[in-house]
């Protein structure tokens, strides 16, 4: 999977920024100052099936998530470090199409903007005109 392409999309939507956690090392995706997105490799001793992995975690919509894990079952998992029932985590590295992860990068920016306070929405929607 090409992560340049995803990076790229990610970043595309209005106030979306970026910065890596030192900490662990992963690089997280932001919108008014929320999470909506990160990117990661998982240590060697993370928890089956996650060790060594290489993820990208992605607010999504729990109807969804169940109808991604029943058709993807070994490359959409309950997410990592995250919250199962709204998160899940992609191994881009399994082979999945390009078009699904990228309308999941949208689902899940999607889905973080709309919880933002309408006085922020409507500042980054500002913003992204100009």
């Amino acid at each position: 999977m090409d992560l340049g392409r995803i990076d790229d999309r990610l970043l595309a939507h209005p106030g979306a920024s970026k910065a890596l956690h030192e900490r662990w090392g992963w690089m997280v995706y932001w919108v008014g100052g929320r999470q909506f997105a990160c990117e990661f490799t998982a240590g060697a001793d993370a928890k089956a099936p996650y060790a060594g992995m290489h993820l990208l975690s992605l607010k999504c919509d729990p109807d969804r998530i169940r109808e991604l894990r029943a058709e993807w079952p070994d490359a959409i998992l309950p997410a990592y470090y995250s919250d199962g029932r709204t998160w899940i985590s992609i191994d881009l590295d399994a082979d999945l199409p390009e078009s699904l992860v990228l309308d999941l990068c949208d689902m899940s920016y999607e889905l973080v903007f709309a919880k933002l306070p309408k006085r922020v929405q409507r500042e980054l929607a500002a913003a992204n005109v100009k």
